[in-house]
């Protein structure tokens, strides 16, 4: 290479790195464009904070419902037809078992009117089930077991007691049935709170222990074994 070709290029060289222009740092560039798009003539057009979120909400369902129909045999059809199964299931439960109203409030005592004796209590289940209502029934029945046993001193009358704590009380004494009568106790408990509806067979059970306790002799401790002897 010449001298003067040699200072030729050199010169063409500086004279066309001089045209490129200087690049902008990377993070600067980043933060000043950030900055330029937070303005609010940028976004007054934008959905509001509620709308973003159901746009979310729908974007997270209908991935869920692709994720759900590819996997699920028969593709969308499939997933719909097991929609409706599961829906079927659920009002088929709620039928069957009804409304679930249990919650931890006085209103669970075994007696909530005036103080009646067992002997009254059973009119009044046999009135219940003379006319069908069983749900009444097995109430008054489970009040009798309770107030008869109270009336033989097996039980302490005590205001405020539930029908499971009156069944478990019981137990101690009357062992051999202390399996019925926490059934009855339970079925008692699903009518009066858990809004489920029983049926005439349930009332005879309750009814026949009921009249099996009458004869029912009670389990004597090892104190009132030995003041007995």
């Amino acid at each position: 290479m010449s001298g003067a070709g040699g200072a030729t290029r050199a010169r063409l060289l500086i004279h066309a790195s001089s045209d490129i222009p200087v690049d902008t740092p990377r993070v600067p560039a980043r933060e000043a464009a950030r900055h330029e798009l937070s303005k609010p003539m940028y976004h007054e057009n934008d959905p509001n904070l509620l709308q973003r979120g159901l746009d979310r909400l729908w974007e997270w369902l209908g991935d869920l419902f692709s994720a759900a129909s590819d996997t699920a045999p028969g593709g969308p059809l499939g997933l719909i037809v097991l929609v409706l199964v599961v829906v079927g299931l659920a009002a088929a439960l709620w039928w069957r078992l009804g409304t679930p109203q249990r919650t931890a409030r006085p209103t669970d005592a075994l007696f909530n009117d005036s103080p009646r004796s067992a002997a009254e209590h059973r009119t009044a289940a046999e009135a219940h089930a003379a006319a069908h209502r069983w749900d009444e029934a097995v109430q008054e029945r489970m009040r009798a077991i309770v107030r008869s046993l109270e009336e033989r001193a097996l039980l302490d009358t005590r205001p405020g007691r539930t029908a499971d704590e009156a069944a478990a009380e019981a137990g101690h004494s009357l062992p051999t049935h202390a399996l019925p009568l926490r059934a009855a106790a339970r079925e008692f408990d699903a009518i009066t709170y858990g809004g489920r509806n029983t049926d005439r067979q349930a009332y005879l059970t309750v009814r026949d222990l009921d009249l099996d306790l009458e004869n029912a002799k009670p389990l004597l401790t090892t104190t009132a074994r030995g003041a007995a002897e």
